[in-house]
């Protein structure tokens, strides 16, 4: 992987403007270390915790299936206090340059030998169609283990976000950007493999063309992503997101201080069986 964009965590970590630039340039910064590594092991040991694992859901793709747990607000448990963090949160807000909310959180947990790829699109490829107005989005991709290139790395087109919104179009049992546009873009917008330790983080522009292979290797992926809409980009329609709401910031020392794994109140978890919009709005206006 290429340095460009890579910066060291460390608590007094302030997003300056070569941050912000790298940022706009390339669509993404990594911040190694932004957890350390007893946050991770209070993370993992919460979402191996029945609130976690009673909403599992999979969606066979290709013949494999990775594991989801998806929820709407984040809630008061300690994965709600790394999303609502100071470190993603706050660092959230400087890179967007304005207040955000809590769009979502997921978890993918892929399982070595089983767990499926993701074609190449674009988050706003699907945000979009749920009444997201303007791309003024991100996600913070936390990994939970080593992620290389043998158990399903995320993959990207550094700078393709620049390219705006690309046609998304059913591409097997996925959606994904319009694969002979996908191919000129790599010509010009450079195919990277972000190889990340565990507590690393990428805080990537919903635009940016990412991607993910199938992990085929013996060892499992998980990852925990958390995704950000601005306020001022509240979706004009009702869908499995949440519109518009308030985000209470808290401090970074709040992930060890909370003693709360298990009271999943207000989290609001997602079933793809109940939430029709699930599969995106822009599913539903291909099959309508």
């Amino acid at each position: 992987m290429a340095d460009v964009g890579v910066y060291n965590f460390s608590e007094d970590f302030k997003v300056t403007e070569d941050v912000k630039r790298d940022f706009e340039e390339h669509g993404f910064v990594i911040l190694k270390g932004l957890l350390d590594k007893e946050e991770v092991s209070l993370i993992e040991s919460a979402i191996k915790g029945p609130g976690f694992t009673e909403n599992i859901y999979g969606d066979q793709e290709y013949g494999k299936k990775t594991d989801k747990v998806l929820w709407k607000h984040p809630g008061n448990d300690i994965t709600g206090m790394l999303a609502r963090s100071e470190k993603v949160a706050g660092i959230t807000e400087q890179l967007l340059g304005g207040e955000v909310y809590h769009y979502h959180t997921k978890l993918m947990m892929k399982e070595g030998g089983r767990g499926a790829r993701h074609v190449w699109h674009q988050d706003y490829g699907y945000w979009y169609w749920n009444g997201c107005l303007f791309p003024d989005m991100l996600t913070v991709f936390i990994p939970l283990d080593y992620c290389r290139k043998e158990n399903s790395c995320l993959q990207l087109l550094r700078g393709s976000h620049k390219c705006g919104r690309i046609e998304h179009k059913p591409i097997g049992e996925q959606n994904g950007c319009d694969v002979d546009r996908v191919k000129e873009i790599m010509e010009v917008c450079p195919h990277q493999f972000m190889e990340m330790d565990p507590g690393d983080a990428i805080f990537f522009h919903c635009n940016i063309i990412h991607s993910s292979s199938d992990n085929d290797s013996d060892k499992r992926r998980w990852a925990f992503l958390t995704a950000f809409n601005k306020a001022t980009n509240n979706p004009t329609k009702e869908h499995h997101h949440p519109q518009y709401t308030p985000l209470e910031k808290v401090p970074n020392s709040a992930i060890k201080t909370c003693k709360n794994f298990t009271d999943m109140t207000g989290k609001i978890f997602v079933d793809p069986a109940r939430d029709l919009t699930y599969k995106g709005n822009f599913m539903n206006l291909n099959q309508s």
